[in-house]
């Protein structure tokens, strides 16, 4: 029998693109054990999961190491693949004794642990985040073109999703719009300057007088926060009740809309099937089709390569990612979905 482990040691998003993966596996070899290993503040995105048998986390720390290993050796895994290059990752699935590893690309580390590659080929041609994860599933015997992200609620965590909407005074006939500002500059995104000026459009213009807005992010400046409050009473700042990553799944889960740029939210309210609008770059590594959200109801507004051109220069010391995308634009795609 299969047993496999998969390890994703970084971010919100890029643990999301892990659900294709163990789904598709799950489909072609449903008596297989499947176990994830992430970071202790990412495992809450495949709480609930059918299709993961055993969570597994690494705080990464030097003082863990061979208790992560003790654990992994107790489980026997036959299979361990990590989805991205990672040298702790590696030692750990060699000092565990899985027989067969493989890894992404050619890195000494991965030489010396006698790691399998699972190429990228360059990123030529490219394509996206979950479709290379894919590949270890393909390198098992899967065929599939299914990259839809999934995140599984239990019964009580909708209706404790439900309470939390109704706590914040949002009637039935009202939508929530979720802005998440902030992006641990992993994307380029809009400034907080230019976010708030979205704002104050979408406060003036009556086709969206049923609309209220969180704002989640927590790297927001109190600046903007009070000057956002302050607009207007339908703005509410959630970031400390949604500090647990698993209670702020639930909250995007009932959302009409989310707009972010490419980051944890965004992915998350892509795995959730709700209505999202990702800004995007067009720079290969950060572009709609590398990291795009996947869900029908998502919309991924990118920069045109033709204005990146004309205002980010070849050296990218300074990205014009700011007026990129208009916000009459993302005005347009919203009213779309929360009309």
């Amino acid at each position: 029998m299969i047993k496999l482990l998969i390890v994703r040691p970084d971010r919100v998003g890029d643990v999301v693109t892990v659900t294709p993966v163990v789904r598709e596996i799950r489909k072609k070899y449903p008596l297989a054990f499947i176990a994830t290993l992430t970071k202790p503040n990412t495992a809450a995105i495949l709480y609930n999961n059918p299709n993961i048998d055993l969570i597994l986390t690494d705080d990464q720390s030097g003082k863990t190491f061979w208790k992560t290993v003790k654990k992994l050796r107790k489980n026997k895994f036959t299979h361990g693949f990590v989805l991205l290059p990672n040298e702790r990752a590696a030692y750990l699935l060699y000092f565990s004794g899985i027989q067969i590893r493989a890894g992404v690309g050619h890195k000494l580390f991965q030489l010396i642990t006698g790691m399998k590659s699972v190429s990228r080929n360059k990123y030529i041609p490219l394509r996206h985040e979950a479709d290379y994860s894919m590949d270890f599933a393909r390198k098992l015997g899967v065929v599939t073109d299914n990259l839809q992200p999934e995140i599984f609620l239990t019964e009580a965590e909708k209706e404790e999703a439900e309470s939390f909407y109704v706590n914040k005074g949002i009637l039935p006939n009202e939508r929530v719009l979720i802005i998440h500002t902030g992006s641990l500059n992993s994307a380029p995104n809009w400034s907080e300057s230019k976010y708030l000026t979205f704002i104050k459009v979408i406060l003036a213009d009556k086709n969206f007088n049923h609309l209220k807005i969180f704002l989640t992010a927590r790297e927001m400046s109190k600046e903007f926060v009070n000057d956002a409050i302050n607009l207007s009473p339908r703005i509410m700042n959630i970031v400390e009740e949604t500090e647990n990553l698993r209670t702020l799944i639930k909250v995007i889960s009932k959302t009409g809309s989310l707009i972010s740029s490419s980051t944890g939210p965004l992915h998350i309210a892509s795995a959730l099937d709700v209505n999202c609008i990702g800004l995007y770059c067009c720079e290969p590594m950060r572009c709609v089709k590398r990291w795009g959200a996947i869900s029908p109801k998502a919309v991924n507004l990118e920069v045109s390569a033709e204005y990146c051109s004309q205002n980010c220069p070849s050296d990218q010391s300074r990205c014009a990612f700011e007026n990129g995308i208009s916000i009459e634009k993302v005005k347009e795609v919203l009213y779309q979905q929360i009309k």
